[in-house]
């Protein structure tokens, strides 16, 4: 009985409901409500890890890289919206963030930006010396890539080479190596990302050229179905490259069929650039890179 009235008591205590309010508000500003990114970056960075052990990797990698993808999604997220903390209180979508909202500082943000990084570094210290290494090249993109609209039109390639990252470091934290197999994990990663985030772009792009900022759905115009379609075809003949390169058999091949289907869908959602389903087109997408993984995953488990 002690203890119940205790509790109450904690409960109703300005501390604790402050602190219960700041977790609510980290875990919105890290978009833990909006889970699409993380699994965007998880699919290609366990091709890597499949591909690199040709089988199940070993369970520490793959713990310290799904973990990873965590980390570095949600560091991601708050460093943006540092970055775009004077733009978002003017776009619709983004308006009610808690940095742009006023829930968060600037310098919260920035704490919990680093407090993320610096976690997802010690776990990479976990891994081979040539990993480590290449993770600093990592941050860069992670860090820069906020960064990016304000100075070109492609920030979703930068996107691209940041997410992609994450697949040549799991490559070499499993194998140790690198090899040509892995720039085309890459570079599949790299398309993949342009793509569909160009998507997303599409259903902002009128808030953009308001707010004076760049992208690939700009910078395309009118013919940004057409290269988007022309994305997606150049990542399908990459993937086959890595299942003819890696010695993959039907099963790859059937989940790589079944992505291909999903791209011709998408393709058919931003037809009439209507927002909602450009949105509903980027998260689509997460299907595609759990097709070409089952694809992968059954492929080796049967060999």
């Amino acid at each position: 009985m002690l203890l119940l009235n205790k509790l109450k008591t904690l409960n109703s205590s300005p501390k604790y409901q402050h602190l219960l309010d700041r977790i609510e508000q980290y875990s919105l500003l890290i978009r833990l409500d909006k889970p699409i990114g993380i699994y965007l970056l998880l699919w290609p960075t366990l091709w890597a890890l499949w591909i690199a052990a040709e089988g199940l990797p070993d369970l520490l990698v793959l713990f310290v890289f799904m973990s990873g993808v965590f980390l570095m999604r949600s560091a991601g997220c708050a460093i943006n919206d540092f970055a775009d903390r004077d733009i978002d209180p003017y776009v619709e979508r983004t308006r009610d963030r808690p940095l742009a909202a006023g829930r968060v500082t600037a310098k919260e943000t920035l704490v919990v930006f680093a407090s993320l990084s610096i976690t997802a570094f010690a776990l990479v210290l976990l891994m081979n010396s040539l990993t480590i290494y290449m993770s600093f090249v990592g941050i860069i993109l992670a860090a820069s890539y906020p960064f990016a609209k304000r100075f070109h039109y492609m920030p979703q390639v930068h996107l691209g080479a940041a997410f992609g990252w994450a697949a040549p470091m799991a490559f070499t934290a499993q194998a140790n190596e690198i090899t040509a197999v892995t720039w085309l994990i890459f570079m599949a990663t790299v398309l993949w990302a342009t793509a569909y985030d160009t998507m997303y772009a599409m259903a902002d792009r009128d808030d953009d050229l308001k707010i004076g900022v760049k992208s690939t759905a700009i910078l395309f115009g009118e013919a940004d179905k057409l290269i988007v379609g022309l994305l997606q075809a150049l990542l399908i003949f990459d993937l086959i490259l890595i299942g003819t390169s890696s010695n993959l058999g039907l099963y790859y091949y059937l989940g790589l069929s079944a992505a291909t289907g999903l791209a011709i869908y998408q393709q058919y959602l931003i037809k009439d650039r209507d927002k909602q389903k450009c949105i509903q087109a980027f998260v689509n997408n997460n299907w595609f890179g759990f097709c070409v993984f089952m694809g992968l995953f059954v492929d080796y488990w049967v060999k």
